[in-house]
């Protein structure tokens, strides 16, 4: 496991991480989110032993990262799928890195073709895709058999059979008992494969939670219904509590169609109430924000850039 403990890391006045504590459990995915500029590559490094820290710990598998004497079996890695020799090919890549960690060498044509890469493993790195250049730099993360696996934006670049890999891949490790640490700006791949969340804003932790709980936290679930009488079903369920709004408009039309927004009942609560007074509901739903939305509500104070606008001028963003 990763065990962070009271880290802090300065960079001059600067101070990067503050204060952060928490562990990622094996045998199972743990995304980590934070704004840009949030400090997450910074802790990553620490993690690695890239970087020291100013103050606290980091132990990877029960020891400091660079008291490991055999660091690719303990952590596989990988912050940056650029970080190789471009005249070197994708195998004497891999070969290399195996020849100074005691890895045998049939270990090489294992990981090749666990990423997809026998047809290119000859060809030089430099001319790597993006999506190409990142597998390579899973294999290399793969290669010792790590317990403990650290990858950031492993999606980036990959096409959709890629992504759909990726996820495989990220749930079979954790299934082996493997620690796995992710970081991602994608809120949507992080959905589907972590279950389990660490954000930090400022250098500091925001939320050590599961996925589920992370949304619920920041909104909680709402019912959508659509009934035969709304009025006589909204003074049924209106109480202490309760709150009832209207839907919002429907993109491409020009009015709402009607439903309402409950918040405060289940949809089970709503549909029985609806049931005993003999109304008909032609819709009845649950809406939960998604994990984008709840990582910009908690995270909203915690921006480091904001894109300025000036009345009149429009903002345009890439």
């Amino acid at each position: 496991m990763i065990e962070i403990r009271a880290l802090t890391k300065r960079y001059g006045h600067t101070t990067a991480v503050e204060d952060l504590t928490f562990t990622v459990q094996p045998g199972t995915v743990t995304g980590f989110l934070g704004p840009n500029g949030a400090g997450k590559s910074t802790t990553m490094r620490m993690i690695l032993g890239l970087d020291e820290p100013t103050s606290g710990t980091v132990a990877v598998n029960g020891h400091a990262p660079r008291a490991h004497a055999a660091p690719l079996h303990e952590v596989g890695a990988m912050l940056d799928p650029r970080a190789v020799l471009p005249s070197r090919s994708a195998r004497s890549h891999l070969l290399a890195l195996a020849a100074t960690s005691g890895i045998r060498r049939p270990r090489v044509d294992e990981v090749i073709d666990a990423v997809g890469l026998r047809s290119v493993a000859g060809r030089p790195a430099g001319k790597f895709s993006l999506g190409m250049a990142q597998r390579l730099g899973i294999a290399a993360a793969l290669l010792g058999d790590p317990a403990t696996v650290v990858l950031d934006e492993p999606v980036n670049g990959l096409d959709v059979e890629g992504i759909r890999w990726i996820r495989g891949l990220l749930h079979d490790l954790a299934g082996q008992g493997k620690t796995v640490f992710v970081s991602s700006h994608l809120m949507s791949e992080i959905a589907q494969t972590a279950t389990h969340l660490i954000v930090i804003g400022r250098g500091r932790l925001i939320a050590d939670t599961t996925v589920a709980d992370f949304i619920a936290s920041a909104a909680p679930p709402v019912v959508r219904v659509l009934s035969s009488d709304q009025r006589a079903l909204a003074a049924l369920l209106r109480s202490p509590g309760v709150t009832i709004t209207p839907a919002g408009r429907p993109a491409g039309s020009p009015a709402g169609d009607g439903a309402l927004l409950i918040c405060g009942r289940t949809a089970g609560q709503v549909g029985a109430t609806a049931a005993g007074a003999g109304i008909t509901v032609f819709e009845l739903a649950t809406e939960q924000a998604s994990l984008e939305d709840a990582f910009v509500d908690l995270t909203k104070d915690a921006v480091e850039y904001r894109p300025v606008t000036r009345q009149g001028t429009p903002t345009h963003q890439e």
